[in-house]
């Protein structure tokens, strides 16, 4: 009887198949696997240039208050942060004997008052050309915001106009207060001068002190003078200030400096409250000078001074401000360290990446980006703009809505299959 073939067939078939499964097993451990990676989108949207840096707030115009004429000095029972008002005995000065008030501190009680007339009729001049250099930049404003209007001149322009049209107004707000603080030393000076007068011609000595009073509504921001002493004329006793007006003083590399525009937005980070605060950018000294830094390597540094912006204020131009910071709501004081950010440029609807995403192709040098097309990385050219540390701007070689690699590492390379990580 012939022998079955049936069972020899089910041998060569089950051998065949554990065959095709080890083949199998060993394929699949030996491919290579998907390399885990970042990846991030590209997208289209507003990109911000800055500078970051520490700054402090300072009261814009204090006030320092000194001895108007020799003699000593009683003790000055305020302390900083008290509260002072216009008009309110601040400090007071016993001038000593009449006979002691000879003919030198007369005479040297005079010179004082023509030296603050002087620069009482200095401050004046000033102030006259500041309110001129406003009505100028008043007229071009109009003028540039109907060749807006017309389609004559694009709106940068126009911003530009504001913008000085907002300097010219600060400079003529700052020429008054130096008006009113010459005005108040000349005040001081020629009541010294007459109080003296009156002491050599009183032979009972009546009322001798001679009272210091505050100019201004403020706060006493330094105390130079804790005892009675006897002071000199000119001697600094107390300052105050007003703790609403203040303004912002930042240091910046003097190569960043050179970026920075008077007007550009600053925006104060970190400094204690829930929402940052806005500034602008009013002045950018011409000179700088050289600080050691943490590292002890010198650097040349540059003063940059900006305003709080006002909540809600609308510019002429039409731009409101972002969020709220008038100077007289925050907490901030005299001399606060605080975090600025200078938005040295602002662009709308620009194509932006992680500037993770981007590295030098090692065959030629220029700069690249891995675009994950079909599982694999796919290695594409770009032409790179402005970096802010963050993102970066391109101009060319990504499409919107592109996925690409965040730090590429050794092991991406082009076609090679990645995946997203899981987090």
């Amino acid at each position: 009887m012939k022998e079955s073939s049936h069972p020899r067939s089910l041998r060569y078939l089950f051998r065949g198949a554990a065959l095709l499964g080890a083949v199998a097993l060993l394929w699949i451990g030996l491919r290579p696997r998907p390399v885990e990676v970042d990846v991030a989108k590209v997208s289209r949207g507003t990109f911000e240039l800055s500078v970051e840096e520490d700054g402090e707030t300072r009261i814009r115009d204090p006030y320092l208050i000194s001895a108007p004429l020799f003699g000593r000095l009683l003790r000055v029972e305020l302390e900083p942060g008290d509260l002072v008002s216009q008009g309110q005995v601040i400090a007071m000065i016993d001038p000593g004997e009449p006979g002691l008030l000879d003919q030198r501190t007369e005479a040297e009680t005079e010179a004082r008052v023509l030296a603050f007339e002087a620069a009482h009729r200095m401050t004046i001049s000033k102030l006259e050309r500041a309110r001129a250099e406003e009505e100028k930049a008043s007229r071009y404003f109009e003028r540039d915001k109907i060749r807006k209007e017309k389609g004559e001149i694009a709106g940068p322009m126009l911003e530009d106009s504001e913008h000085a049209l907002r300097v010219a107004r600060s400079d003529v707000e700052a020429a008054e207060s130096a008006v009113e603080i010459a005005k108040f030393e000349l005040d001081q000076a020629k009541a010294a001068l007459l109080h003296s007068r009156n002491l050599r011609s009183d032979t009972a000595g009546t009322k001798r002190q001679f009272e210091i009073r505050s100019p201004i509504n403020g706060v006493v921001l330094r105390k130079f003078k804790e005892s009675s002493t006897m002071v000199p004329a000119a001697e600094s006793i107390l300052e105050i200030g007003d703790p609403y007006d203040l303004e912002i003083r930042i240091d910046v590399l003097s190569e960043d400096a050179v970026k920075i525009r008077p007007g550009n937005r600053v925006r104060i980070e970190h400094w204690g409250g829930p929402q940052p605060l806005e500034a602008l950018v009013r002045r950018v000294e011409p000179s700088a000078f050289t600080k050691v830094s943490a590292l002890g390597v010198d650097e040349q540094r540059v003063w940059v001074y900006a305003d709080f912006s006002p909540a809600g204020e609308e510019s002429a131009a039409g731009v409101v401000g972002e969020t709220s910071s008038p100077a007289g709501e925050h907490l901030l004081g005299d001399g606060y360290r605080i975090e600025a950010r200078i938005i040295v440029s602002r662009e709308e609807a620009v194509l932006k990446v992680p500037s993770g995403a981007l590295f030098r192709n090692p065959a030629d040098g220029s700069w690249a980006a891995y675009r994950v097309r079909g599982g694999k990385a796919v290695m594409a050219p770009v032409e790179r703009g402005d970096d802010n540390g963050v993102e970066t701007s391109l101009r060319g070689g990504l499409e919107e809505g592109d996925t690409v690699v965040l730090h590429p590492g050794d092991r991406v390379r082009p076609g090679v299959s990645v995946r997203m990580r899981k987090r």
